[in-house]
């Protein structure tokens, strides 16, 4: 169910503002939002025009042992603190109450997204710029405390191997018994390594642009923490599928220079990052030449893995 069929009702939009403290007429209109959640914009109309998002959080979508509004909006405010671009939050909905669903409030942040394929030679040109946001975001400052809002990376990640039998997605899949067999086989082999703050879901979908800089970080439901190369191997995936395999390049070089650090085990988180497409390929590899590009994707990262 999408978010314009999933319309929070006027009562919540208006409890919502009396919550906040906010007076006045207004609009609502829905926003693209992730599969797990439905997004809606309230426009304030008056002297002091202002815009405020709600996301509801889909129930159909939940993940056990993880609270998706929680995460995101705790996740908002570490880095809101840090100055990393992202919406300021504003609500905590936790129960449903308000929203009619468990979910949050932020403000609204202008920008746009870049959209490939019409947009891919912008989404090569600005790989630098995405790195040098994934360096900040992955030097964020994170407690004990912060861990139990956020998500196990490590786990996570290779979601696929914890059940110890492989998912039916990746046997249907030419190169899924390959990928599961190798992840399986030199996962947490890596020395050891300092876990960083991770987005989980670092590609163009999830910012937005004013000009050449970003002027948001979205999209925070899965914030986490782990090893750095998942979040940089998820990215790359994108820049191979979209054909831009030089832009993928030098993000990597980019990110490396602003993070201070080599990236050790970047082939294996690549080969974790594939597992993702394997489970809708129809819903992945919605162009020509994409299901091609994804296999030299995985081919490069399998030999680069076995070379190591």
């Amino acid at each position: 169910m999408s978010a314009g069929e999933n319309l929070p009702t006027r009562q919540a939009v208006q409890a919502v503002l009396d919550a906040l403290g906010i007076a006045g007429d207004w609009r609502l209109h829905a926003l693209p939002g992730s599969y797990s959640n439905f997004t809606h914009l309230v426009e304030l109309i008056g002297a002091e025009p202002r815009k405020i998002v709600l996301r509801r959080y889909n129930p159909a979508n939940d993940e056990a042992g993880h609270s998706k509004h929680v995460c995101e909006y705790h996740a908002l405010g570490m880095l809101q603190r840090q100055g990393i671009p992202a919406p300021k939050p504003l609500l905590l909905d936790d129960s449903g109450e308000l929203l009619g669903l468990p979910g949050i409030v932020t403000e609204f942040v202008p920008g746009a997204q870049i959209e490939p394929p019409t947009q891919a030679p912008l989404w090569g040109k600005r790989a630098g710029t995405t790195a040098r946001m994934l360096a900040r975001i992955h030097q964020l400052p994170f407690t004990e405390a912060d861990k139990s809002y956020l998500m196990d990376g490590n786990i996570e990640v290779a979601w696929f191997i914890k059940g110890g039998l492989i998912p039916e997605t990746m046997r249907a899949d030419p190169d899924g018994e390959m990928v599961w067999q190798l992840v399986n086989a030199h996962w947490r082999r890596w020395q050891p390594i300092e876990s960083r703050f991770a987005h989980t879901d670092y590609w163009s979908g999830n910012m937005l642009w004013q000009g050449d800089a970003i002027s948001a970080v979205v999209d925070w439901e899965e914030a986490g923490y782990g090893h750095p190369a998942a979040d940089v191997a998820y990215c790359r995936m994108e820049y191979f599928l979209e054909g831009l395999p030089e832009a993928a390049d030098q993000f990597l070089r980019a990110y490396e220079s602003a993070a201070g650090w080599t990236l050790t085990n970047l082939p294996l988180f690549e080969l974790a990052a594939s597992a993702r497409p394997m489970t809708d390929p129809a819903g992945w590899f919605t162009r020509p030449h994409m299901e091609e590009r994804f296999r030299r994707f995985i081919a490069r990262a399998k030999q680069a893995l076995l070379a190591g």
